[in-house]
C-alpha cells in the first residue's frame, strides 16, 4: 500500500458483505456521496469482479474506496482478507486507485440513519447496504490521504 494525496473526481465505495455488496458514488468534484444499488451474491460462488468492474466503468469512477471489515480490535478477519485480495484484484483490473477504509459501524449508522427518518429496515437490506457504502465513501471523502492498493495481493 502507498499513502499519499487523493485524486478528485467520482469515486465508487464498495460495502461488501457475504449476501450483498452495496454500492455509491460521489458526485464529480468528490464532495457528495449517493447510493449507487447493491449487487447480490450467491453463496459459495466466487466474488463477483467483473460485475464490479462493470458498475465502475459504467458509473464513471475515477477511484474505489472498499471498506475493510475488521474486528473488534482492529484485526484482519476471514472477510477482511478477501476484501484485501478483492481490493487488488480491483485496482489491477481497472488501473485506479482502490483504498481500503474501516467499515466497522457503517451498517450501524445506515440503519440508525434509516431509523431516525421513521422508516423501516424490514425489505430493504439491498437498500441499507447501498446506505452503509454511502457513510463509507462520505468518511474516505473527508479525509485528505487515503491508503491506496498497489493491485498486488499482500
Amino acid at each position: 500500500m502507498t499513502d499519499g494525496p487523493t485524486p478528485r473526481g467520482r469515486w465508487m465505495a464498495i460495502d461488501w458483505g457475504e449476501r450483498r455488496i452495496g454500492l455509491a458514488i460521489s458526485d464529480p468534484t468528490g464532495t457528495i456521496a449517493s447510493p449507487a444499488g447493491a449487487i447480490e451474491r450467491r453463496i459459495g460462488k466466487r466474488a463477483p469482479i467483473a460485475e464490479l468492474v462493470r458498475r465502475t466503468v459504467s458509473l464513471e469512477a475515477r477511484g474505489i474506496v472498499m471498506g475493510l471489515p475488521l474486528d473488534g480490535e482492529g484485526d484482519d478477519t476471514p472477510r477482511s482478507l478477501e476484501c484485501r485480495r478483492v481490493a487488488a484484484e480491483l485496482a489491477h483490473r481497472t488501473s485506479l486507485p482502490v483504498a481500503l477504509l474501516d467499515e466497522r459501524f457503517t451498517t450501524a449508522v445506515a440503519l440508525r440513519a434509516v431509523r431516525d427518518m421513521g422508516g423501516s429496515t424490514r425489505g430493504r437490506k439491498a437498500d441499507v447496504d447501498a446506505l452503509a457504502a454511502t457513510v463509507l465513501l462520505q468518511q474516505a471523502m473527508r479525509m485528505q490521504d487515503l491508503p491506496l492498493v498497489t493491485g498486488i495481493a499482500e
